[in-house]
């Protein structure tokens, strides 16, 4: 059985309560939408949260976009975003009510319109039998001309784990298997990064100050989060065909003194008036501690567990 109800959550107002007798999910009504936490139920929150409100952007161009003082806040949580990033129009700050409607095992969460950019943005959350959550990001084109996007999930997770990502490992022959993005500022040989053969992985630092970005052509679909003893697991769907942004990025990680963010891409597309793109993830948490950083210990790890 799935229980819903509106609750309020410390810092982050009217929040829509999501759970079974295993995992909680709270989803922000007030602003975003937010899925600003997700544990086990009595468990320690795996997303981050901003009560501070101390990661934000402004601009003067987000200001000529969207009005003076014009203000976008991470706020936390799993959002919704479109990729390729860009200045103003990625930033927009989502910063009123949510409507919601409930579903059987769920809800579906409805911003309002971005109407200067033309975006209509939706996420339908799920609760299935093994209490894994299917989270799937809408985007309609809501204005008059054709864009070019993909659905991006933005998963910020809380402070003090480990990113382990799988490496695309297809015998490609005479061709690369592994097309890596590295954005400004990120380092190769950054401390919080951990090269494997077959997987890599990246450390959450709350002393480290300084931001690291890479993307990977993902092949295997998933990745995997470990903090305070819990596993978050995230699957997603990845077409060997497709065409993904920044390179050919289907996954793609961030890190900073606050947080560490896990994110999956859709594929480009174009959207005529009217049309939508859909991009669906899959949720799981399980009681895990982090495997060695060796291939062996984690192709062990994810045979048994994944």
């Amino acid at each position: 059985m799935v229980y819903k109800r509106v609750v309020e959550y410390e810092g982050f107002g009217n929040c829509l309560e999501i759970t079974d007798e295993k995992i909680t999910l709270l989803v922000t009504l007030d602003f975003g939408p937010r899925i600003i936490r997700f544990s086990f139920v009595g468990g320690e929150n795996i997303m981050f949260e901003d009560k501070a409100r101390v990661f934000s952007a402004s601009s003067p161009e987000m200001d000529a976009l969207y009005g003076s003082g014009a203000t976008w806040y991470i706020y936390g949580g799993h959002r919704l975003w479109i990729s390729p990033e860009n200045m103003p129009k990625t930033y927009y700050p989502d910063n009123d009510p949510v409507a919601y409607s409930l579903t059987e095992n769920g809800a579906i969460f409805t911003p309002p319109a971005q109407k200067q950019n033309g975006y209509q943005f939706q996420i339908e959350l799920a609760v299935d039998s093994e209490s894994q959550v299917s989270v799937t990001h809408r985007v309609t084109n809501c204005g008059s001309t054709a864009v070019t996007l993909a659905p991006w999930g933005v998963s910020p997770l809380s402070a003090g784990g480990t990113l382990i990502a799988p490496q695309p490992t297809a015998d490609t022959y005479t061709q690369p298997n592994r097309y890596i993005t590295l954005w400004p500022k990120a380092k190769i040989h950054d401390k919080r990064l951990t090269w494997m053969d077959r997987y890599f992985a990246l450390r959450q630092d709350k002393d480290n100050t300084d931001y690291f970005k890479i993307g990977m052509n993902s092949q295997h679909g998933f990745a995997l989060y470990f903090n305070h003893g819990d596993l978050f697991i995230k699957r997603f769907h990845v077409n060997p065909n497709g065409n993904y942004s920044d390179g050919g990025m289907a996954f793609e990680t961030y890190t900073n003194p606050l947080f560490l963010e896990v994110e999956s891409l859709g594929e480009l597309v174009t959207l005529n008036p009217g049309e939508h793109t859909e991009h669906t993830e899959y949720w799981s948490l399980q009681k895990a501690q982090l495997p060695s950083l060796t291939d062996e210990a984690l192709d062990t790890f994810c045979q048994k567990n994944l």
